[in-house]
This record gives structure tokens, C-alpha cells and sequence, in this order.
């Protein structure tokens, strides 16, 4: 993948073309939200200005048009992800809401005191909460995997945690705060032989490289549209089909009932029964062009080329010096964590902005990760396709400009 071929894709992005703070826009937030190609947003303009109307039911052609293409686009995820069927497929408002889905209804009707979730030491708040409150709830332990210094998840204490006591794993694809890739197809394999469910947390992982849940063999998927170059607001939830037919409805309202009388409602058929009320039509609408977008594009070339952004980032960091970098496993996405020196990551991010560098500080929603090595939290550059190594070599010149003011 050339130079030119990366400016012509930034091109796309209509976002990454501006000034900030007077010098041109760095945009390394990438994995808080991607920005977003101008055919996202042309098809979001488009549902509103010609095809505004509620979907199912309707009787007139605007609800048809509507209706046709927010099914469309779950055929596309369905196609995106390699589901057996478009049934599996439910919309949520993000992976936050799809895991609550999980934990609210499979976890109440399966799980019982004694029982226990494995989670990993790396998870994102949205990935440990749900599963505290469903512990609460019904008695059950949840019980996190150990990260390595390096951020890696050890596998060795998986193997000794896993019991017929455990009835999920619940594991982030890619972490957010390293940028960790974990083998969840071996955590996958080794849940199912002592017959846990898992559960995958994909929000990291679907904007880098193309995922196959039947390959994997994973019970659940879960990520949101905007962090995959879509809208804000709309999500994804993958289940295996006999799993969703056998688990209650999240939500009650419209659209997941099939009858409803005052004596006693029956509930709709997959995916509807879990996907009460009116939907984020315009968002999943826009996450099919998104997904069409990214279709067009050598996934594997792309993904190459951010490897590329990492190893500049790295060999950087050792030219400045005062930098440590918090997350060294082998296998990694595009994720560059670390704090310099002592300066407080909020600091660094503040002068980085004043130079038009869009970085993320913070705990990155991994507070006990951050507890582990002792910090109160990072500067995390993460990268995605449409950055250039110039905007690595711009970050590392913010840094060095940082330095002068805070070390």
C-alpha cells in the first residue's frame, strides 16, 4: 500500500480535512471513533431527505423503501461477519448495549450461585460491569484472567481457571487500552470443552481486519457501528441461532411481540423479539455502507500498512527516550500506549491538541488494568487505515515539544 494510495483514501474522509488549533487535524482517537467516508454520510442524508418512515408494517412506499434497505443492511452484517443466517444478527445501540442483552437474559436464565464468568484483567468497564451486576443478581463469581507485564493474557491461568463452574468467558477481541490481540480462538476452544459459552468482545477488532464467527466457533459477538466507520448509536450483537431462540426478550414494547392482549403476549421470531420499539434505521443503514465501503478496499494490505504505523511509532519512542509504553505483547493492533516520562497524560494530551494531534488520556474504561501497573491511566495514539507516517512523525514532533514544557 503506497503513500498515494493512503491520500486517496484520506480523501474519503472528509473529517480528516481541517485545520485544528490552527495547524492541519493528526487524527490518532481512532479507537474511541473512526471518522466516518463521505458514502456514510451521503446514505445517512439520503434515508432522511427521501425515505424517512418507520420500518415493517407500513403501507406506503417510503416504509417500503426504509424498510427494504434496514433489512439489506442486516443481510450485509450478516454477510460482514459470515453468520449462518440474518436472524443472528440483532441491532443494539452498541457493544455496551449487546453485552448488557447477554448478561440480562442468558445470564439470568442460565447462570446460579456457585456458577462463574471469566473475564479477562484487560477488559473495558463494559465488559466487567454487566457481568458484576448479573453476579449480584443471581450468586454467581466473576473472576478475571491475569494480564502479563507485557499485556498479555496468561494462558497458563486461564487453563487452571476453567472448571464445569464456569458457564461463560467473556473476552475482549483486541484491547483498548494496549492494544492486545488475545487468541480467542484458542480461549474459544478451550471454554467449550468444559462446556462455557463465550462471548466476544469485538468493538477493537472489526475496523482492523475481517472477522469469521463461524470460523471462530464463538457463541456471541459483539461491536458498534462507529468504531467500525459507521454512525454513532447503532450496534451489532451476533448469537448463535439456537442460543437467541432460547433466551427471553431484553426490552418489551413494539416489534417483539407477535400478539398482546392483557391476559398474555407471545413474542416475535429472531431478530425481532430481541429489538423493542422503533430502531436506529438511519444507523444501520449507514453501517452497511460502511461495511460496502470497506469492501471496496484491500482489507489485508490495509491492515499491513497499520502494522507499518506501529513499528514507526516504536522505533520513535526509542529515538525521543522518556517514553514508556505501557502494552508490549507480540501480537498487537495499532494501539500505541504510554506516558511520558512523569508528565500526566492529560498534560501531554492537552499540548498535543494545541498543535492539531487528537490523541485519548486517560483510563481508556480499564480502571483495574491501569491499577495493575500502577497508573492513572495513558496517552493511547491508535491508528487506522487512513493514517500516513507523516502523522506518526507529527506526533513524535508534538512529543518533543511537550517535553520541552513539561520534563
Amino acid at each position: 500500500m503506497t503513500n498515494a494510495d493512503i491520500l486517496r483514501i484520506r480523501a474519503d474522509f472528509p473529517a480528516l480535512n481541517q485545520d485544528v488549533n490552527g495547524k492541519p487535524l493528526v487524527y490518532l482517537d481512532n479507537g474511541a471513533t473512526t471518522q466516518k467516508p463521505q458514502v456514510v454520510i451521503d446514505a445517512l442524508a439520503h434515508y432522511y431527505a427521501y425515505d424517512n418512515s418507520n420500518v415493517h408494517r407500513g403501507a406506503h412506499t417510503l416504509s417500503d423503501r426504509a424498510t427494504q434497505a434496514f433489512e439489506g443492511a442486516r443481510v450485509t452484517l450478516q454477510q460482514f461477519l459470515n453468520a449462518k443466517k440474518s436472524e443472528e444478527i440483532v441491532w443494539t445501540r452498541g457493544t455496551t448495549e449487546s453485552i448488557n442483552l447477554v448478561a440480562s437474559t442468558w445470564g439470568r436464565q442460565n447462570l446460579t450461585a456457585g456458577d462463574e464468568i471469566l473475564v479477562t484483567g484487560m477488559e473495558h468497564h463494559s465488559n466487567i460491569v454487566p457481568w458484576q451486576m448479573l453476579c449480584e443478581q443471581t450468586g454467581s463469581k466473576l473472576r478475571p484472567i491475569p494480564v502479563k507485564e507485557n499485556g498479555e493474557l496468561d494462558m497458563d491461568a486461564f487453563a487452571t481457571m476453567l472448571s464445569d463452574k464456569v458457564k461463560l468467558v467473556s473476552v475482549v477481541h483486541v484491547s483498548n487500552a494496549l492494544g492486545t490481540i488475545n487468541p480467542v480462538e484458542t480461549i474459544i476452544k478451550m471454554a467449550h470443552e468444559v462446556g462455557a459459552k463465550v462471548l466476544v468482545d469485538g468493538a477493537q477488532a472489526v475496523s482492523h481486519w475481517n472477522v469469521d464467527v463461524q470460523a471462530l466457533g464463538v457463541d456471541f459477538y459483539a461491536f458498534s457501528g462507529h468504531k467500525l466507520f459507521g454512525p454513532t448509536g447503532i450496534g451489532v450483537l451476533y448469537g448463535k441461532e439456537d442460543l437467541l431462540n432460547a433466551m427471553p426478550p431484553y426490552q418489551g414494547g413494539g416489534e417483539m411481540i407477535a400478539h398482546c392482549s392483557f391476559e398474555k403476549t407471545t413474542y416475535n421470531v429472531l431478530p425481532y423479539k430481541f429489538e423493542a420499539g422503533t430502531p436506529n434505521i438511519a444507523g444501520a443503514i449507514g453501517l452497511a455502507a460502511a461495511i460496502d465501503y470497506l469492501n471496496t478496499l484491500d482489507r489485508v494490505a490495509l491492515a499491513k500498512h497499520e502494522d507499518s504505523l506501529l513499528l514507526k511509532a516504536n522505533e520513535l519512542a526509542e529515538q525521543l527516550g522518556d517514553i514508556r509504553r505501557i502494552g508490549t505483547a507480540a501480537k498487537k493492533a495499532s494501539v500505541f500506549s504510554f506516558l511520558l516520562a512523569n508528565a500526566h497524560p492529560g498534560d501531554v494530551g492537552t499540548l498535543l491538541d494545541q498543535q492539531g494531534i487528537a490523541v485519548r488520556t486517560g483510563h481508556h474504561c480499564a480502571m483495574p488494568l491501569m491499577d495493575q501497573y500502577a497508573i492513572p491511566g495513558t496517552v493511547r495514539a491508535s491508528f487506522s487505515f487512513y493514517n500516513t507516517l507523516d502523522d506518526v512523525e507529527r506526533l513524535f514532533t508534538g512529543l518533543e515539544k511537550a517535553k520541552m514544557f513539561l520534563l
